[in-house]
């Protein structure tokens, strides 16, 4: 059965949004489902609500839809994307092939420099996952300098993404001028690269943000395809030092008020989210956000929750994403190793993926998931029974398990052995514990306790 809503020029809105409202089950509706073990009908409540959302351009016909929300799983984006130094078009893909090997729920292409509309033809050709841009990028490749932009530059460039079958676009409309002095005195000023780049403009023209002055045409353009906007945090920090200060939240009260007038519009949104923010700044910050933008899901950068370890910002990143997982983040947006020091290769792109699964998966455990406990729970049975097969099978990265367990113990007798290297068989606590006769231990406490009494 095909998933995929039909779709014709100068037809009426066909968002998802629009269509659960009227009470619909659409094809994609039901497919997420599925997906999440739900019911139908909770699914169409949750994305009239705005509290869920199922990103599919109605243009992007390999897509197997899924949903970003409180009510399902917590899901994982992975940036690609080319630059103007580094990577290819077959590159791109390739990572995108990855990205989705090593379970990402969707993939942002970033790419910057020539050929950022045949690489991300080639992605959404691809991908079965949803495909975010920043369309900003594509913008600033056709002007001199970021003061040459204009809005109906912008709005072109939206247009004609949607028409590929973009599924999601952030959109930094929150960056208002009111909020760049607020900036002045952070230790990492603005870095964001939408952010920056209107930031430029604004300061240059002494005007307001074209994309917050044109947002009724851009909800315009995603109503006609389904394109969902992830309204950009362009004024996340990018430090611990920056973390929760005026600028992040005057954007983000804006923020509230775009999600209301996308959601007038029948448009989904998600909003994102910061950046840099200390362990103990978590809870309150994903809090914040759900008042402000009534629970539209949140989609996370990390948080990084510390900015001493360059090389391995995909665990500093994953730490934070877990928590804010937790505590109500719907989505979580990878960060590699080369965070913050270059473009990430296919390498990098499976150590964020698997740092973030972990992350994801912690955070639908501490939900109260049931799939997610189950699995853990089958994982630790097989190892109890030193099914080593089965525990290989059942972890993240089977191949990974499977080739250190193979180091010190290679051969094939030992996948039938009660004990790995660590141990040996004569210290194994759980070979031990096995060990037990529990018939007896229960006999001779009873006959202490009669001695006793």
């Amino acid at each position: 059965m095909p998933y995929r809503t039909v779709f014709s020029e100068g037809a009426a809105c066909k968002t998802q949004m629009h269509l659960a409202r009227r009470g619909e089950l659409t094809p994609e509706l039901e497919r997420v489902a599925e997906r999440e073990e739900l019911e139908p009908t909770l699914v169409r409540d949750e994305v009239a609500r705005g509290r869920m959302i199922i990103p599919a351009n109605v243009h992007h016909a390999a897509l197997d839809p899924m949903a970003i929300g409180l009510k399902a799983r917590v899901k994982i984006n992975a940036n690609i994307g080319s630059s103007p130094t580094t990577s290819s078009l077959d590159e791109e893909v390739d990572k995108l092939h990855l990205a989705q090997r090593w379970g990402a729920d969707t993939v942002m292409d970033l790419s910057t420099g020539k050929r950022i509309h045949e690489t991300r033809q080639a992605i959404l050709a691809a991908a079965t996952v949803p495909i975010g841009t920043v369309p900003i990028y594509e913008a600033i490749e056709s002007v001199a300098a970021p003061e040459d932009l204009t809005g109906e530059l912008l709005l072109e460039t939206i247009d004609r993404q949607a028409r590929q079958g973009v599924d999601y676009m952030t959109i930094h409309a929150g960056v208002r001028l009111a909020h760049l002095p607020l900036c002045r005195h952070r230790v990492t000023g603005i870095v964001s690269r939408g952010g920056g780049l209107l930031a430029r403009w604004m300061v240059e023209h002494e005007a307001e943000n074209p994309l917050y002055e044109r947002f009724d045409d851009i909800l315009e353009i995603c109503r006609a395809h389904d394109v969902t906007i992830s309204l950009g945090d362009g004024l996340r920090p990018g430090c611990i030092a920056d973390a929760s200060d005026a600028a992040q939240f005057a954007e983000l009260d804006t923020l509230g008020e775009l999600t209301a007038r996308a959601w007038a519009r029948d448009v989904q949104v998600m909003v994102e989210g910061p950046g840099h923010i200390p362990l103990d700044q978590l809870e309150a910050n994903v809090r914040r956000q759900q008042q402000v933008c009534n629970e539209a899901p949140f989609y996370t950068l990390g948080p990084l929750v510390t900015d001493i370890a360059p090389g391995y910002d995909h665990i500093t990143s994953a730490i934070g994403a877990a928590i804010v997982g937790w505590h109500g983040t719907s989505m979580l947006c990878y960060v590699t190793p080369k965070e913050h020091l270059g473009l990430p290769n296919a390498d990098d792109v499976k150590q964020g993926m698997i740092a973030y699964r972990i992350a994801a998966h912690a955070a639908d455990l501490a939900r109260g998931s049931a799939r997610a406990h189950a699995w853990d729970r089958e994982l630790s049975q097989a190892r109890f029974d030193f099914d080593w097969n089965r525990q290989f099978e059942l972890a993240l990265d089977p191949d990974v398990a499977r080739s250190l367990h193979d180091e010190t113990l290679a051969d094939d007798y030992f996948k039938q052995a009660e004990f790995c290297s660590m141990c040996g068989p004569k210290f194994c606590p759980m070979h031990n514990f096995r060990d037990i006769d529990w018939d007896a231990l229960a006999t001779a406490a009873k006959r202490k306790q009669e001695v006793t009494a």
